[in-house]
């Protein structure tokens, strides 16, 4: 071995290495975000649904009473109430927070799932079977 080589070290292979790992990282990162587009998982991140605990029972007639329990407060304008078969009520629901109650005609008859679904994310926030006259 030479005298001069001793401190003479070769890091030439070092600039190479770390580009190898950058183009690896860039791909992987741009492969989760082409995936989760494709695949239309950032379709749903804008609208959510609220979440509370809602009670619907059966009153006077096509009337239910809907009793808000717990959780997030529900817009009256962001939700539609509906029956089994997908039929929608005449009649709107009232704003609602925790403790509140609030009664409608809803024009359905007979034993049926009254269902309470929240527009911007089209999901069931509340479902109960009543027997309306």
């Amino acid at each position: 071995m030479k005298p001069n080589n001793l401190f003479n070290s070769d890091d030439r292979a070092v600039s190479p290495v770390i580009g190898v790992i950058l183009m690896v990282a860039i791909t992987v990162i741009l492969a989760a975000v082409i995936g989760t587009f494709v695949l239309g998982l950032g379709d749903s991140l804008g609208s959510s649904q609220p979440t509370a605990q809602l009670n619907i029972e059966a009153d006077t007639g096509s009337n239910i009473t809907v009793t808000h329990r717990g959780g997030d407060p529900i817009q009256g304008d962001e939700v539609r109430v509906v029956d089994g078969s997908g039929t929608e009520s005449n009649n709107a629901l009232g704003d609602l927070s925790v403790g509140n109650s609030t009664t409608i005609e809803t024009g359905f008859s007979g034993e049926t799932t009254v269902r309470i679904i929240h527009t911007p994310s089209d999901a069931i926030i509340a479902e109960q079977t009543v027997t309306l006259a």
